[in-house]
C-alpha cells in the first residue's frame, strides 16, 4: 500500500519539477535577449527576476525531495 502512496507523490513531484523548469527564463540571452534585455530593465526586470529565484529554489527542493523518495521506494522495493 504504501508503494502506491510513494510511487503517486513521484509522479505529482515529477509534474511539479516538469512545470517549474518549464517556468524559469532561459539564462541563454542570444537575440531575443539583446532585444528585449532593455525593456526587462525598464518595465520590472526586478520581479521577473524574484520568480526566476523562485521557481530555480522550488525547484532544487522538490528535486532532492525527489531524490531521497527513489531511494526510500528503492529500499522498500529491493
Amino acid at each position: 500500500m504504501i508503494e502506491y502512496v510513494l510511487g503517486g507523490a513521484l509522479i505529482v513531484i515529477a509534474i511539479v519539477i516538469s512545470v517549474l523548469v518549464m517556468l524559469q527564463k532561459s539564462k541563454d540571452k542570444q537575440l531575443s535577449g539583446a532585444i528585449a534585455g532593455g525593456m526587462d530593465n525598464f518595465l520590472g526586470g526586478s520581479k521577473a527576476e524574484k520568480n526566476d529565484k523562485l521557481f530555480s529554489t522550488l525547484t532544487a527542493i522538490f528535486s532532492v525531495v525527489f531524490a531521497i523518495l527513489v531511494i526510500v521506494m528503492y529500499i522498500m522495493v529491493g
